[in-house]
């Protein structure tokens, strides 16, 4: 009798790259590789996942097959290496345990939104974790703010504290479990504990008081969005104007009361990554009229943390949920540094002893082009690196100086930290070289240059000069193109569009409203051929002028219409509270006689302030009271009008513009169509340095591309024309982007 001939047997080694740590990979390797009677092993490494498997060639395929077809949601694979080697004679498939020794560049997962799972457990009174603040598992729960190294292990997380009880010890060595290896798992018995509690801090917030409470990435201010007066006191406090607040709703159907919400963007919502959603609000509703003044939007997200959870069960209604700080200072994240620098703000604190490692802002996405635009890549984003196709050298990138980031470039990924901010104090530029600290500690990362602004006076750019290390200087236009060309792979030539507020030009002018031709993503200049810009004008005071855009608007009439006719050619004081109008008539006084001889009068060619002018002139704002808050006012005012009409801006000379707006405004003609006129001018301006460009592929950054309204409207108009068209997907059009641009074009 014959005996069938056993298989050959092969053995196979794969080497994952990417957010490949904390997901509940390894469970999921030895999960499939034993239900195909496969031997082996897995371990995490610092630069990613590590799998041995050994056994027959067809069962093998079918693990191959099984792993990129069923991996786990959160992860993200930038790289893969197969190898076949000899076959060892593994006896059974195993988990070994972490191997650090290898080169750091595995993705640290962000902070993950609480799953199903651990929410119906969370609502259950049966489940020994009913109502714990704390629950989680392989698919949710913090990751980046509480890991102190690399690989992601508990003893590497300050979930190290905190000694797991026999149950949650059965959890987390039990490869079948979801539990298995969730670094921080706990429960009521082991796991960390509030210092107060939820029904205490629900009174609060009906009683109108200000609540900090300890949240994921650091503390946040909470009080009752139907509240006007509470939120008065929140601005008041907190020294905030008028920026808009951010929501939490305490559930999707409530917040379908409050806002129109797409498919789209209820997908954006209940992501892992939970960001604040920019979203159209419905009129006639509760919300206190000051959460948002005169922003078109609300900022909307849900709970994302069992604490919320909780917490908006009991609320059940809409609450602001603001970063725990003053404005422009950094987080609070511990709590005696809350107890005191919040001191004056808040009337009640909600802590835990659960420690964090780095303050991470919320997140904020607005739906572009069908899909998320990040304005704010913090929670949920960061620190995701960014593939790239080049290989890098040893690089630390360090931003610019608003909506601060910093990146480090480690091979062909660059990591970039989460949101830092503006550094206008010093507590901000503390918080900025912590971040560095922490993100080159972290990987173990030793620079070996550093790249930043060519703006002098950036905090960023001063503190690389005073690094001791050689300085890359970039170009702040050419490293918004640069980045948006590296997260999307654009190879070959370009047109880089990069419009925004203020960015130092080569000249040593302001630059705003830049056209380059990109031969490839290099540092070299002769690479970035500036062919074409918004024609020049004066910003009066300078930095004032950011502030108060009727300064631009002025500086615009003064060069139509000349000194004799521009002090009547408009009627300045609209919308402007009386009590201020005189204030604001001898202001302008004083600006027309700077104009007129040319005293402290910076030149400029940002698209950004002549939105601020256009704003200005139709009566819509006369100030930035917050960063893009006139231009966010004209895009608003189109509302849902519909026009291919466009005021003329031949080559970027916005002379015949401005004299059609003043046209029109002396017609009395409404500010919707205005406002569409001028976007409309902007998408033909567009279109024409496109065509004569000759390339075919159009990359959109900086700034002034977080409007939708001129995105979604000039990438439809370029695409009809078989142009292809690279917008942000995993970086900010605004300054949180340029990092990685910065970094890409460090190499020689």
């Amino acid at each position: 009798m014959m005996v069938a001939a056993q298989p050959a047997l092969q053995r196979l080694r794969i080497t994952l790259r990417g957010a490949v740590q904390g997901v509940g990979f390894r469970p999921f390797v030895y999960r499939i590789a034993t239900e195909l009677s496969l031997t082996g092993w897995v371990l995490n490494s610092s630069a990613g996942l590590v799998v041995e498997v050994e056994g027959p060639s067809e069962a093998l395929g079918r693990f191959e097959q099984r792993l990129e077809r069923e991996r786990p949601k959160a992860a993200v694979i930038t790289e893969r290496e197969s190898s076949w080697l000899a076959v060892e004679g593994f006896t059974r498939f195993e988990i070994l345990a972490s191997d650090s020794d290898s080169g750091k560049s595995v993705n640290v997962l962000p902070d993950l939104a609480t799953c199903t799972d651990c929410r119906e457990e969370l609502f259950d009174p049966e489940n020994r974790r009913f109502e714990y603040p704390f629950t989680n598992c392989t698919n949710c729960g913090p990751r980046y703010t509480i890991v102190t190294d690399i690989p992601y292990d508990r003893p590497n997380t300050t979930m190290r504290e905190f000694v797991l009880c026999p149950d949650c010890r059965e959890e987390y060595e039990n490869p079948s479990d979801r539990r298995f290896h969730a670094q921080p798992n706990a429960c009521p018995v082991c796991g960390p504990q509030l210092d107060g509690t939820i029904e205490d801090a629900v009174e609060a917030l009906v009683q109108g008081e200000i609540v900090a409470l300890k949240g994921v990435g650091g503390f946040q201010l909470l009080v009752d969005a139907r509240n006007p007066d509470a939120v008065r006191r929140l601005r008041e406090r907190k020294h905030r104007e008028e920026k808009p607040f951010a929501l939490m709703m305490p559930s999707l159907e409530v917040a379908r009361k409050y806002c129109e919400i797409s498919p789209a963007e209820v997908q954006l919502l209940e992501s892992q990554a939970a960001p604040i959603v920019l979203l159209q609000p419905k009129p006639g509703t509760d919300i206190a009229p000051n959460v948002a003044h005169c922003s078109p939007y609300l900022g909307v997200m849900l709970p994302y943390s069992p604490l919320h959870h909780l917490l908006m069960q009991e609320c059940r209604f809409p609450l602001i949920a603001t970063s725990g700080n003053r404005s422009d200072e950094p987080i609070a994240i511990a709590n005696e540094e809350a107890a005191i620098r919040l001191k004056d703000i808040a009337d009640h604190f909600l802590m835990h002893n659960r420690p964090i490692v780095r303050a991470c802002d919320d997140s904020v996405v607005r739906l572009t082009r069908g899909r998320a635009g990040i304005l704010r890549r913090a929670r949920g984003y960061a620190p995701l690196g960014i593939h790239v196709r080049q290989s890098l050298p040893p690089v630390l990138a360090v931003g610019g100086h608003l909506k601060n980031t910093v990146a480090i470039g480690v091979g062909q990924d660059v990591f970039l930290s989460q949101h830092i901010g503006d550094l206008e104090t010093l507590e901000a530029r503390g918080a900025f070289e912590k971040a560095i600290e922490d993100l080159c500690r972290l990987y173990s990362f030793k620079p070996e240059l550093v790249a930043c602004d060519l703006h002098p006076d950036y905090a960023s750019t001063q503190w690389a000069e005073k690094s001791g290390l050689p300085v890359i200087r970039v170009q702040h236009h050419q490293a918004h193109v640069a980045a948006c060309a590296a997260e999307n792979d654009v190879q070959g030539a370009y047109l880089g569009i990069s419009w925004d507020g203020t960015g130092y030009g080569l000249d040593g002018a302001i630059w705003g409203g830049e056209f380059f031709r990109v031969e490839n993503q290099r540092a070299e200049a002769k690479q970035f051929e500036r062919i074409a810009h918004l024609r020049p004008f004066g910003l009066p005071g300078g930095d004032a002028a950011v502030r108060e855009g009727w300064r631009s608007a002025e500086s615009l009439l003064f060069e139509v219409f000349g000194e004799a006719e521009c002090g009547d050619s408009r009627p300045r004081l609209s919308g402007e509270r009386s009590s201020l109008a005189g204030q604001l008539q001898l202001s302008m006084s004083k600006v027309r006689h700077m104009l007129e001889r040319k005293i402290n009068v910076v030149p400029t060619t940002s698209v950004g302030r002549l939105f601020d002018a256009v704003a200005s002139l139709t009566g819509l704002a006369q100030q930035n009271r917050f960063e893009g808050q006139a231009a966010m006012l004209l895009e608003n005012e189109i509302g849902r009008l519909q026009t291919e009409e466009a005021y003329p801006l031949p080559g970027g000379d916005w002379g015949p513009l401005i004299l059609a707006v003043m046209a029109d405004k002396r017609a009395e003609v409404s500010a919707s169509l205005i406002a569409a006129r001028f976007h409309n001018a902007l998408v033909e301006w567009i279109l024409e340095v496109a065509a004569h460009s000759g390339l075919k592929q159009i990359v959109l950054s900086g700034g002034v591309f977080q409007n939708r309204y001129l995105t979604e409207r000039a990438a439809a108009a370029l695409e009809s024309r078989g142009f292809q068209v690279h917008t942000h997907r995993q970086v900010p059009p605004n300054d949180g982007g340029i990092a990685l641009g910065q970094a890409v074009m460090s190499q020689p």
